[in-house]
Formats: C-alpha cells, sequence, structure tokens
C-alpha cells in the first residue's frame, strides 16, 4: 500500500519512526513498478523523436497518464506534442515537468563502442527519453497515495516538447499554460545525484542568412558577391569577439550552407549561431555586438544579412526552499546501485574518452549542494521566472559522460540510465507529496522565488506572436 506522511515540526519520536516506515513502504511500491517505467523509457529512447516531431513519445506519455486517471490535454500553444496531464483539485498546485525530445546525429546501440542503430540517426544522447518518463512515475505515484488518503490539491504533469533549441516551454508559459501553478519541480540525466542552487546559461539563438550574386567563379567571378565570404568574415567576427566578452560567455556557431559548388559564386549561405551567458541582461548587449559583426560583414562583402532568431531561454533562476527540499529527499531515497555488469560497461565506456577526470562510479553519498553554474541552457530557466521552480540531477551517465554525446545515448537506453530515472522518480514523488500536505513549504518556496527575482524584468526574446517552430530539426 502507498503510504507517505510528512515529518512534521515538533512531531514525537515515534511518529517520525511511524513515518520512516510508511515512507520506506512508498519506495519499495515504486520499486515494485520500476519495470513498467524502465519499459516506458526504452521505448521513448527506441522512438528518439526530435523536438516538436515526439508524435508517439508523447502519445505514449499521455495514454499512460490517462490510464491512471489523469485528465488530459494536448496540442497546446500551437504544439501537436506539448500536453498537461492533471488530477485533482484545489490548491496547492503542484507542476511536475517532463520531455521527451532527441538530438540529431546521435543515434546509437547500448554497447561502449561507437555503433548507430541508425547512421545519421538521431538519439537521447541527453537522457530525455528517461526524464518524462521518471516524472510520468512520479505523477502517477503521488497521485494514488493522494487518492488514497483524500489529500486535497491538483497535480499537473507538463509535458514540453523542443527543449533542445526549440523552446517548447516558452510558447506554452506565453499561451498560460503554467497560469495558477503553485510550484513546478523537474530534475535532469547527469552522471551525479545532485540537488543544488546551481544555475544555467541564458542563450540567444540565430541563422544568420547571407544573400549575395552568383557567377562563374573563374570566368566573372568580378560579376559575383558571394554570400559564403560574409558567412566567413561574421564567423571571423565573432571569434575576434570571444577576447573582448565576460569569460562566462559562450560562442558557437556552425555553416549550415556554403554554396552549391566550387565554381560558382554562392548566392546564399548560412551559419547557425549560438550565444550563451549566466545572465540574460548580459546576454542582450553580447547579443546585439554579435548582430552588428553581421551587418558588418554583409556590408564588407556587398551582400546583404538577413537575421532569423530561432530560439532564445533565460538562465535558471534558484529557489532555496525547493532546493532544501529535493536534496533532503535525494539523500532519503539513496544512490544508484550497480550491478558487476553495469561496472563493466562503465570501466569499457571510461575508456572511450580522451580524458577522464570524472569520481568513481556513483554511490548513495554522492548528493551535492552549492550555487555553481550548469555549462548548458534550458527553457527550464523561463519557466523558472514565472513560477518558483527547482531542479535536481541524478547519475544515470557512467561518470565523466558528456551530454549529447554517443556514449550518453548508450546509457539513457540500459540499466544504469534506468536506475538514475528510479531514484529521480522517487525523489520527486516524495517531495511533491510534501509540498501538497504543507502549505509552509509553498509558501517558503514562493517567498525564495520573490526574494530571487527582485528587481528582474522577464521578458522573452522570442518575439510576441511568434509560433513554435513546428518545422525545426534540431540544427
Amino acid at each position: 500500500m502507498l503510504v507517505f506522511l510528512l515529518v512534521l515540526m515538533g512531531a514525537t519520536a515515534a511518529q517520525a519512526q511511524m513515518q520512516e516506515g510508511q515512507r520506506t513502504r512508498l519506495l519499495q511500491a515504486m520499486d515494485e513498478s520500476a519495470a513498467k517505467w524502465g519499459d516506458v523509457s526504452r521505448r521513448i529512447w527506441e522512438f528518439a523523436e526530435l523536438g516538436y516531431h515526439e508524435n508517439k513519445s508523447s502519445q505514449l506519455l499521455q495514454d499512460e497518464l490517462r490510464a491512471a486517471g489523469f485528465r488530459v490535454t494536448a496540442g497546446l500553444a500551437g504544439a501537436p506534442t506539448a500536453f498537461v496531464a492533471e488530477w485533482g483539485t484545489g490548491k496547492p498546485v503542484i507542476g511536475l515537468m517532463g520531455e521527451f525530445d532527441a538530438l540529431p546525429g546521435l543515434s546509437q546501440d547500448t554497447v561502449a563502442e561507437r555503433k548507430p542503430l541508425v547512421a545519421g540517426g538521431s538519439g537521447h544522447g541527453c537522457g530525455h527519453n528517461l526524464f518524462g518518463a521518471a516524472v510520468a512515475f512520479a505523477a502517477v505515484t503521488a497521485k494514488s497515495y493522494m487518492q488514497q488518503h483524500g489529500l486535497k490539491g491538483t497535480l499537473r504533469f507538463y509535458g514540453t516538447p523542443a527543449e533542445e533549441g526549440g523552446g517548447g516551454k516558452v510558447y506554452m508559459l506565453r499561451a498560460g499554460v503554467f497560469a495558477g501553478t503553485d510550484v513546478v519541480l523537474t530534475w535532469h540525466p547527469g552522471d551525479a545525484n545532485r540537488a543544488d542552487l546551481g544555475s544555467s546559461l541564458a542563450n540567444i539563438t540565430a541563422k544568420f542568412r547571407f544573400h549575395g550574386t552568383a557567377a562563374h567563379a573563374a570566368q566573372a567571378p568580378w560579376a559575383g558577391r558571394s554570400a559564403l565570404d560574409g558567412v566567413m568574415l561574421a564567423g571571423h567576427a565573432i571569434d575576434m569577439l570571444r577576447e573582448h566578452v565576460p569569460q562566462e560567455t559562450r560562442l558557437h556557431y556552425i555553416v549550415t550552407k556554403g554554396g552549391v559548388a566550387p565554381n560558382i559564386v554562392p548566392d546564399f549561405a548560412e551559419v547557425y549561431a549560438y550565444a550563451r551567458h549566466p545572465k540574460m541582461p548580459v546576454l542582450d548587449g553580447i547579443w546585439e555586438r554579435m548582430e552588428n559583426a553581421v551587418k558588418g560583414a554583409a556590408m564588407a562583402t556587398g551582400t546583404r544579412a538577413e537575421i532569423q532568431l530561432t530560439s532564445s531561454v533565460w538562465d535558471v533562476l534558484p529557489n532555496d526552499a525547493l532546493a532544501a527540499l529535493l536534496q533532503r529527499n535525494l539523500k532519503a531515497v539513496g544512490g544508484v546501485k550497480y550491478t558487476e555488469e553495469d561496472r563493466a560497461f562503465a570501466v569499457k565506456l571510461r575508456g572511450t574518452f580522451d580524458t577522464m577526470t570524472a569520481p568513481a562510479l556513483g554511490s548513495e553519498e554522492q548528493v551535492f549542494t552549492d550555487e555553481r553554474g550548469l555549462g548548458a541552457s534550458t527553457d527550464v530557466g523561463d519557466v523558472s521566472y514565472a513560477v518558483p521552480t527547482a531542479q535536481f540531477t541524478t547519475a544515470t551517465y557512467v561518470p565523466g559522460t558528456p551530454g549529447h554525446s554517443w556514449q550518453s545515448t548508450a546509457c539513457a537506453g540500459m540499466s544504469i540510465g534506468r536506475k538514475g530515472m528510479v531514484v529521480a522518480a522517487k525523489t520527486l514523488a516524495l517531495s511533491a507529496l510534501e509540498l501538497v500536505g504543507d502549505a509552509k513549504q509553498v509558501e517558503a518556496a514562493r517567498e525564495a522565488f520573490l526574494r530571487r527575482k527582485a528587481g528582474v524584468e522577464y521578458k522573452s526574446r522570442i518575439p510576441a506572436g511568434a509560433k513554435p517552430p513546428l518545422d525545426y530539426r534540431g540544427n
């Protein structure tokens, strides 16, 4: 029987002991359901669908939640794969946020050597197959307990598409999907168990498109104006900019189109660029300089530049109260238990890295809390400026595994990933139930949110009225 009671201030030693036993039984019950949700995560891993195209993955999670008694509303914010599954009534409204999109080019079998399942195909190199499944597992568990014990409150599972550069949550937020939610909890796959006050990098991304004049590259090159020259000069200017921006800045780009043939002066070329910084107001100034570099490159090469913003997300606003809640429950759940087979796989996989500074394979004690930054970007940041939000990681990768790699895809589809997923689901379920039963913790989360946000005005850099880029393919 799923039973969980809160440890209240002033509880007697006997009460605390009884509550600990009830929590233990809840976690044991989740162990009994872990195989089912592991299968859900594996199926999403096999689908490996890119952002805004996660049709099978989204539908699978919707079906599971609907079967568990949730009311499902899909096709939100103009995105067919965005949905909310809700159960319960009244306050508090606790949001549990899941993702399920894959990455291009990271198809990989569950082996410790490079072996794509589909040449050039997509893969879950960021573990979002585990992400969405764990959050759904936690939501169903919390709902079962609340229903059994007649607890008032509302659970909302947010199925959010296209996190990998598509900004799905930004469009959902703009459409009012998060309105009325008191707290949002989420997690992310990683290589350690960590509940911290760290943030992420705000980012702005765009495609810089140069339009020139085609001509025969040998017979009449003077008649042409090379769009590729514009791209190359813009790239050089961006590279020179690196020395003159704050050291936390990250600038990176790829050339997505460079022409059609060497003997034709390219009349079209394109560069896809990212800029990141820990704070959006600072990034705004950096981005203005990048745009000026593009405009200058166009002037110098006699071409015309077009700037198409593709996405923008804010840094994550930490929440002290929610981070403490997640850390407490993450420690209560404990770490990952590995088999000898898991360890043999881990040792072999570690041998594929050029350098390795990772800790030993995970343990129950590998739980951290600090304010270090996350060297990545996420649209969780935008949600965190609207609703008190907290995120943690669990060890679903072999320690030291870089995200967005074939190695992380391999881990996400096997037992190592699924074991970390269960740790995350348990932590989320326990934390959600604490919030449902303790209004003071919900209020503390709100106070922490207002304190951290003070003086900052959130405004998305995505233009008002813009629609989700449903043709987005993760590149």
